[in-house]
């Protein structure tokens, strides 16, 4: 199935130039960008985003992090994009990471990971709309 999914280069991938490597990665696996921006976000953006963690310990941290710098922000398209995002990503700790997977090769830590990505067609579809209008999204498989 053709699925839409949000993957985000996370403030140390952009800072440590790595956005051409990453996006390439996805390139190379198949998957379509049907959407990307550049953008810095505010508090209230990353708070509103990442909502689902805001009782969690590591909360204000992430929230820190996140704007700590620019992001990319991606919609990825493809045949199982949800699944094969997650599967190029790699774990979240790198060290746990597959070899040759995003984080395993260039994160440096469980809290900068360099990438996020949606982990269920109902977590994409409410991601990619919290960035990306309908008319901003291309659909590559009418």
């Amino acid at each position: 199935m053709i699925e839409q999914t949000l993957s985000i280069i996370k403030p140390d991938g952009v800072k440590r130039n790595l956005i051409g490597k990453i996006t390439g990665r996805f390139e190379q696996e198949g998957l379509h960008i049907a959407a990307m921006k550049m953008k810095w976000l505010s508090t209230k953006e990353a708070e509103g985003f990442y909502a689902v963690h805001k009782n969690r310990p590591f909360f204000r941290e992430l929230v820190d992090f996140m704007t700590s710098g620019p992001v990319i922000l991606t919609v990825l398209e493809g045949e199982n994009a949800i699944g094969r995002n997650r599967d190029i990503m790699g774990a979240t700790d790198p060290a746990k990471a597959q070899p040759g997977s995003i984080r395993r090769e260039f994160a440096r830590s469980i809290g900068e990971n360099t990438v996020h990505g949606s982990d269920s067609p109902e977590t994409a579809r409410q991601e990619v709309a919290y960035f990306f209008s309908e008319i901003e999204r291309v659909n590559q498989h009418l």
